[in-house]
């Protein structure tokens, strides 16, 4: 019992340090695309673990935590993508330094098929 709630409070402290990861890349990143990129991927792993840690620390709630976790990793990617990806068909371009744009030559074949 005391090997969970020390390994609860590692998944806790390492969730902590990931979500504020994920917030300074926030801040820095230059544009939409990247920010929610940086966001979303430190926030899904630093949620998990310190839900995760919280379940190990407190096992009455872990059946409660699960339920939550697996709500996280099913919402926010496709959350974030829809976000993604209505900015870019709402006309805002990634930053120049951006060499890669997968979605040009998709929005140009969407283009010419709604104008037929």
């Amino acid at each position: 019992m005391i090997i969970l709630t020390f390994l609860g409070y590692v998944l806790i402290i390492m969730g902590s340090i990931f979500l504020l990861l994920g917030s300074l890349g926030i801040v820095r990143m230059p544009d939409l695309y990247n920010r929610i990129q940086a966001g979303t991927k430190a926030t899904t792993l630093g949620a998990l673990s310190a839900i995760i840690g919280v379940g190990l620390v407190e096992p009455t709630w872990f059946f409660k935590t699960l339920i939550i976790a697996v709500f996280i990793v099913l919402t926010n990617p496709i959350g974030s993508h829809s976000i993604a990806r209505s900015s870019y068909k709402s006309g805002l371009k990634p930053v120049v330094s951006s060499k890669i744009d997968e979605y040009k030559e998709e929005n140009l074949t969407d283009e010419r098929s709604d104008s037929a």
